[in-house]
């Protein structure tokens, strides 16, 4: 039985850590602040090295137990994090996660975190590791659910809130988590210990189109066709200047260039373009794991033609083909039907 996030959190504040540890979900917001509750756990009780794993194509799984048996000169406990975006380790991967259960090194923790997650995923090898310590899946919120997430947010950053503040800001951010908690953050350095009132919230982030601009490319990055294009309208509708969006998200698709040809060394390039947190880091593995670089070509190509239509040359509807990119960037494989 997997552990629900509250009942993990609770269990991080009493005792020892186990063993072993997965955590995974759709939802990397929630996946990312568990996993680092979790390192901050570790790091208090004294697993002063940390050692990161990323497994990417053709990872040697030899090195997990080379982290395992390796002795720290610097410190007596270690925690071996390792990151399995796919959620599936495959055969000699899932080998090697049972060995590692099978014998658990002592003063050693091992943190899996996975960006994709449902029934399929589990096997012998997610079973290894809940029969020595937990499996946490963060299910992504329901609708329904978002209002109350947002609330205790909130109090968790000393904000106050009418109920009909938090329902205006779970019906602005759509279910996006990450686009919630920036609004929020941004919220308490502006308003430490006021009431939020849904004026006063609506007043906040009416003119910040800079967030939406954000919200923009992630959604389309992260293959939420539905959600960008609602956002292209907001901005249409509120009469922003398409020209210094183009500029944002062209960015963005010069980085999803680059870092297709990244190869193996593609954590070292996300890190090297300053992709993070891990949220946006898995957005971008999305991406690049559902198109290839001539996809983000005729991307930056759609782009260009955009800005220039909006500038006048040639004459046409830059709106409207905004709304074919950001479509096309959501789906690489209908981008054919949708830009040239």
């Amino acid at each position: 039985m997997a552990t629900a996030l509250p009942a993990f959190h609770r269990q991080l504040g009493a005792g020892e850590l186990k063993p072993a540890y997965l955590i995974a979900g759709a939802e990397p917001l929630l996946v990312l602040e568990a996993a680092d509750a979790l390192r901050a756990r570790a790091k208090a009780q004294g697993y002063l090295e940390r050692e990161v794993l990323d497994v990417e194509a053709n990872f040697d799984w030899n090195r997990l137990g080379d982290a395992g048996r390796a002795l720290s000169l610097f410190a007596s406990r270690k925690l071996i994090d390792l990151r399995l975006p796919t959620g599936r380790p495959g055969k000699d991967g899932a080998a090697a996660i049972l060995e590692f259960c099978a014998a658990p090194p002592p003063d050693t923790v091992l943190l899996v975190t996975a960006n994709e997650w449902s029934r399929k995923h589990e096997g012998a090898w997610s079973a290894g590791i809940e029969k020595i310590g937990s499996v946490v899946v963060a299910w992504p919120l329901k609708l329904e659910e978002l209002p109350a997430w947002i609330g205790t947010r909130m109090a968790s950053r000393g904000l106050k809130a009418t109920p009909d503040a938090v329902r205006f800001l779970a019906e602005r951010v759509e279910g996006n988590l990450l686009a919630a908690a920036q609004e929020i953050d941004k919220l308490a350095l502006l308003h430490a210990g006021a009431t939020l009132d849904a004026a006063m919230l609506e007043a906040s982030v009416a003119d910040d189109a800079r967030y939406d601009v954000f919200r923009l490319a992630d959604a389309a990055i992260g293959g939420d066709a539905a959600r960008a294009l609602h956002i292209v309208a907001g901005l249409r509708e509120e009469g922003e200047e398409i020209i210094p969006l183009m500029g944002w998200m062209l960015m963005q698709l010069r980085v999803l260039l680059r870092l297709s040809g990244a190869g193996a060394n593609l954590a070292q390039a996300m890190r090297a373009e300053r992709i993070w947190p891990a949220a946006r880091e898995a957005l971008f593995r999305r991406a690049l794991k559902a198109g290839g670089a001539e996809h983000w070509e005729r991307c930056i190509a759609q782009a260009g033609r955009i800005d220039a239509m909006a500038k006048g040359r040639p004459p046409g509807d830059a709106w409207r083909e905004l709304e074919r990119l950001v479509a096309a960037i959501a789906a690489p494989r209908q981008a054919g039907q949708l830009i040239a």
